[in-house]
Order: structure tokens, then C-alpha cells, then sequence
């Protein structure tokens, strides 16, 4: 199911999520990559929360994942 954000650009959930997986970690570089919350603004809050969620996520699989060591 497509989840759509801002409605006056078209920006999905996923859109979102995916602008946060390539490193946009605020609502001013949102806008600059997708135009999310450039339009109406009626989207702001949940654009950061999804993007908020998103970078958690992100940082939590991080430090969670193995740290590759090297053998001399």
C-alpha cells in the first residue's frame, strides 16, 4: 500500500525512507531532495516523523551490525 506524505508533490513514505537511507537527516534537506514540505507544508510533521523513525532505524542497525576486523 502506497502511503503518500505531500500530497502537492507526490512524495510517498517510501520516498522518504529512502532519501534518509542515502544520508538526508533533516527537514531542510528533505525538501532540498525530494520538494516534500515545499508546497502547502501541511506534510512537515509527518515528513519528520518518518524521517525521524527512519534515521533511528538506521543508526540502531548500525550499531548492532559486526565491525569487520583486520588480522595482521
Amino acid at each position: 500500500m502506497i502511503m503518500y506524505v505531500c500530497i502537492c508533490h507526490g512524495i510517498t513514505e517510501k520516498d522518504i525512507q529512502k532519501a534518509a537511507r542515502s544520508g538526508v537527516n533533516t527537514i531542510s534537506k528533505l525538501a532540498a531532495e525530494t520538494g516534500a514540505t515545499t508546497g502547502c507544508g501541511s506534510c512537515a510533521d509527518m515528513a519528520e516523523d518518518i524521517l525521524r523513525q527512519q534515521t533511528l532505524q538506521h543508526d540502531f542497525l548500525q550499531v548492532l551490525s559486526p565491525q569487520k576486523t583486520q588480522f595482521a
